[in-house]
């Protein structure tokens, strides 16, 4: 049985005191006082901290004679895996929709109000219902230009029901024309400038629409290589003298990877990439998330080695903080560009 001070000095009581929800479904605490357990974020009354026992399980607060909380319910879901769930089977919907959804249509659906529906596809997702099925029909695009499709039958495909709507928002969804998509990127043009900075050589490359790499290395060459290898038929060509201011705002960046990103960036990747790297881009600086708190986050949570495949696809280093994200144990597991780097930046952020 714990004391007082024994409570007061364990981290799980500060996450009791905070009603972090965060922090459900990883503890328990029962009050001996009224002979019940709870979740971290039960909304009762605070319990003195002499009067309280921590748990790993409900199981093992059952086993020592405790009974479940009538307020917080600590065996049912709790609000974030509730929520998550929603979000899954409204993906769901718009991903077997070809027509674009109405946010309406979609509340009705999931029995919800439209503006709680709104509320919570954002906050786990990162973007609305509507930026998601955007993205998810400039994937199917994407793809049926990739397997070699007319245009004409990408964009029908898709979804789209206008030549017209489609060409004005083609820059927009495939980052060039639909002609020079099929063509590999052939007529994209992309400056590139290498760097030096306390983590060795940063490579920075930027299109028209904004910065769309920033790779991290030993080796300027082989940093060259990576970018020519991901934009394959895009035609990189080294950047001038001005170019070299955006390559020093990316370097202080680096070296201080908690002032945030003020650049323009050309983010390019699936839509479930997308949703990883915007849910990451929603982790502050001195906090980190594991792979499964990401998959909750973005209402996919069984896809958990799908969102550490999205971190480990990331290009832009920092500006897409992927070393933000930890296995569930704490552990560092991979990074792009390497573990040391990834444990230089969280301790820069002020993670130890």
């Amino acid at each position: 049985m714990q004391t007082s001070v024994q409570s007061l000095k364990d981290p799980r009581w500060k996450a009791v005191i905070k009603r972090d929800a965060r922090a459900d479904g990883h503890f328990y605490f029962a009050v001996k006082t009224t002979g019940v357990y709870c979740r971290p974020a039960c909304a009762a009354r605070t319990p003195k901290p002499e009067n309280v026992r921590f748990f790993d399980t409900q199981d093992a607060a059952e086993q020592a004679g405790f009974r479940a909380c009538k307020r917080c319910k600590p065996r049912g879901a709790t609000l974030a895996e509730e929520h998550a769930a929603l979000v899954t089977r409204v993906c769901g919907w718009i991903a077997a929709n070809e027509s674009m959804p109405v946010l309406a249509a979609l509340a009705k659906q999931a029995k919800v109000s439209p503006w709680h529906l709104h509320r919570v596809f954002k906050t786990v997702t990162g973007v609305t219902p509507r930026a998601y099925a955007v993205a998810h029909r400039a994937q199917r695009v994407r793809g049926a230009l990739a397997r070699g499709e007319p245009v004409t039958q990408a964009m029908y495909g898709a979804g789209f029901n206008s030549s017209g709507r489609f060409y004005e928002k083609s820059n927009a969804i495939l980052g060039m024309t639909p002609g020079q998509y099929r063509a590999g990127g052939a007529a994209t043009g992309i400056r590139y400038a290498h760097g030096a900075c306390s983590l060795g050589v940063v490579l920075v490359g930027a299109t028209e629409r904004g910065v769309c790499a920033i790779l991290l290395g030993d080796s300027a060459r082989a940093l060259l290589q990576q970018l020519q290898a991901r934009f394959s038929r895009a035609q990189c060509v080294a950047g001038g003298a001005a170019f070299q201011r955006t390559v020093k705002r990316v370097v202080r960046l680096v070296e201080n990877p908690a002032r945030g990103i003020t650049l323009s960036l050309d983010v390019r990747g699936t839509a479930f990439q997308q949703r990883v790297w915007q849910a990451l881009q929603a982790v502050p600086a001195g906090s980190t998330i594991s792979y499964s708190g990401l998959a909750r986050r973005i209402g996919a949570p069984k896809a958990v080695r799908a969102v550490a495949g999205a971190c480990a696809a990331n290009a832009l280093a920092v500006a897409i903080p992927c070393h933000r994200a930890l296995r569930a144990d704490g552990g560092l597991a991979g990074y792009r560009w390497g573990v040391a780097r990834k444990r230089a930046l969280l301790a820069r952020e002020g993670n130890s």
